[in-house]
Order: C-alpha cells, then sequence, then structure tokens
C-alpha cells in the first residue's frame, strides 16, 4: 500500500477536487463510495474498486482491515487529517473507494418493473427512494433532468448499497419513455381518486414519482395509465415521496407474492 503525507501530492490533491465536486466526479465517470457499508457491498456486489483511500487510523479497525485485505487495486493511506478533508460523513470510519460509475445501455423500451422520479430534488429521498426499489425487486429506476445527482455521496449513503443492485439512467426524457413504454405508468398524487390499493400490480408496472412540493408534473400526470393516491387518516395533508414510495412498492410486491 502506498502512504501519501503531503498536501500537495498529484493524487491527493485530485481526490480533494473530486470530493468537492459533483461536477467533477460526473465529468470523469467516477464515484466516491464512503464508508464500510458501501465498501464492502461494491466488493460484494460489483467487483473491485479503481482505487482504495484509507486513513492510517482506520487501519486498525478489524472491519476496514478485512476490507482492505480484499483489495486488489491499488491502495492508499493518508494521515487522518488529510482523509477528513475527503469524507463527508462526520465522525466516520475512514475508507473510501473510487470507482467507475455504471452506465448500463439503456433499454429501447419500458418493458419491466420501474421507477420514474421525475424531479425529486432532495438527496434523502432520492436515495431512500432506491433503497426501497431495490429491497422491493425493482431493477430500473429512470431520472429526470431535474432529479438530485444520483451518484452523489448524499444519494449513495441514504441508499445504502442500492445502487449496485439497480440499472440507474439519468437525464432521461420521461415522456418519450413513458410514451413508448409496454407497462403501465402509476403517477402518484395526492389528488387522485383511484386508491393504489384497488389497482391491479400482479404484473410489471413503472411509478412515476414527482417533485418533493409540485408533485408529478401535469405533462406527465396526463401522459399516465393511472393516477393513484395512498389513502390516509388524520391530518396531515400527504405522506414524503420515500414514504409514498415505500408504499407503492411494497403493495406491488404483496400483490405479485399472492397472485
Amino acid at each position: 500500500m502506498k502512504s501519501v503525507t503531503s498536501r500537495d501530492n498529484p493524487f491527493y490533491k485530485e481526490l480533494k477536487h473530486l470530493a468537492g465536486s459533483s461536477h467533477a466526479l460526473r465529468k470523469a465517470g467516477r464515484s466516491l463510495l464512503d464508508g464500510v457499508h458501501l465498501c464492502q457491498a461494491w466488493l460484494d456486489l460489483v467487483g473491485q474498486p479503481v482505487h482504495c483511500i484509507v486513513s492510517e487510523g482506520a487501519l486498525a479497525n478489524p472491519e476496514v482491515a478485512a476490507i482492505v485485505d480484499r483489495v486488489t487495486a491499488p491502495a492508499t493511506s493518508l494521515p487522518d487529517a488529510l482523509f477528513g478533508a475527503l469524507s463527508q460523513v462526520e465522525h466516520g470510519i475512514h475508507l473510501l473507494f473510487l470507482v467507475e460509475t455504471p452506465r448500463p445501455a439503456r433499454p429501447d423500451a419500458l418493458v419491466q418493473s420501474a421507477v420514474l422520479l421525475d424531479g425529486v430534488q432532495d438527496p434523502g429521498n432520492a436515495g431512500s427512494i432506491l433503497r426501497s426499489a431495490g429491497a422491493a425487486g425493482i431493477k430500473q429506476v429512470y431520472c429526470s433532468p431535474g432529479t438530485a445527482s444520483i451518484w452523489s455521496p448524499k444519494v449513495l449513503r441514504a441508499a445504502m448499497g442500492a445502487h449496485f443492485v439497480l440499472e440507474i439512467f439519468e437525464n432521461v426524457d420521461l415522456a418519450d419513455l413513458i410514451r413508448n413504454a409496454d407497462v403501465p405508468v402509476l403517477a402518484t398524487s395526492g389528488y387522485a381518486s383511484e386508491r393504489i390499493y384497488d389497482v391491479d400490480l400482479s404484473g410489471p408496472v413503472a411509478w412515476l414519482l414527482g417533485h418533493e412540493g409540485q408533485g408529478v408534473s401535469d405533462a406527465l400526470l396526463n401522459m399516465a395509465t393511472h393516477r393513484v393516491a395512498i389513502p390516509h387518516a388524520g391530518a396531515v395533508e400527504s405522506l414524503n415521496v420515500a414514504a409514498c414510495a415505500a408504499v407503492c412498492f411494497f403493495e406491488q410486491l404483496r400483490q405479485q407474492q399472492q397472485a
């Protein structure tokens, strides 16, 4: 393992640039995985990183040491003070993977269950939706240009490794996707009269989820096969979009398992 101790080291300066700029990461086609859970999930589900970066202090942690032992890619250790400038996790375990961001080939048409994110901007919500989708067995996620940067560190942390079991497509024209879909498209809306529990979800469907405040755009709502609502009691006006997504995905899973 190589040791870097200077802030002026070219590799360290490049890492710091990447860690501080989602745009730089996207331009490089790479992502940073921060912490034991994400790094271990990557090794288990995808393979080797481009580079492993660990702090000198973290090497004494048995979990970190076990992961580093599995890495055959280049690895670099940093003093704790230098590593701290790379991580957005306060009081986290100092382990990073630099990885090539997966870019799967986009299918010609929507033919299986999927999630369509129309301007979901909060990274925590986006990550939670991905996590629920992965847990419910949904394989594809399509993101409109206004959606949160799906491979950003905050979304990655919220998704807890779900990225690695999903095919994720960014900057998608959702109108074109819906227009050519071979599965029903269900748009969630607090104003819909049709309840989610009254729709046949035993086959593949595409879930269309919208912006936290504005919901799904009117143009896309008008293209959906169904507009569905989740009935709820009490004075709260509506569910958070991530909570709504979880209810939808697992109602579909329930119906599929009973079919």
